[in-house]
């Protein structure tokens, strides 16, 4: 239900699929990760006491992207250090990815919906080295 890729020692990406299901709060990520990744199951009638968040300054190093399949056939890839391959995951619906490190590509291999959460600003093609698979 709850899937790692490490290239070495290094989390790459963490995988949710649709049927994970626990009660209560369960995060995915370390308290250090830039991008946090939690899972929340309440009964009804539970209250979450109002709250904001306070503006903290943050220092981000990578983009991590959040990919949430609302439909369809996702394959991503996942490269190391040398632009090779080294791992695959197919994602269905209702699978959840947080891509934290390192590169990756992705295949559709049925018509896709998803929904992509990252940190900003987005920066364009300044944002990101596109290469060619080997």
């Amino acid at each position: 239900m709850i899937e790692e890729i490490r290239f070495n020692e290094d989390l790459w990406a963490i995988i949710v699929r649709d049927s994970f299901n626990r009660s209560g709060i369960t995060f995915f990520t370390d308290n250090d990760s830039s991008q946090q990744l939690a899972y929340m199951s309440h009964a009804k009638g539970k209250m979450i006491q109002p709250h904001f968040h306070k503006p903290v300054p943050r220092a981000v190093d990578y983009t991590q992207e959040v990919l949430f399949i609302k439909s369809g056939k996702l394959r991503v890839d996942f490269y190391d250090h040398n632009r090779q391959k080294f791992d695959s995951r197919i994602l269905l619906k209702g699978d959840v990815i947080l891509l934290s490190k390192g590169s990756h590509g992705f295949e559709v291999l049925e018509d896709l919906s998803m929904i992509e959460v990252k940190q900003g600003p987005y920066l364009g093609e300044q944002d990101k080295i596109k290469f060619e698979v080997k």
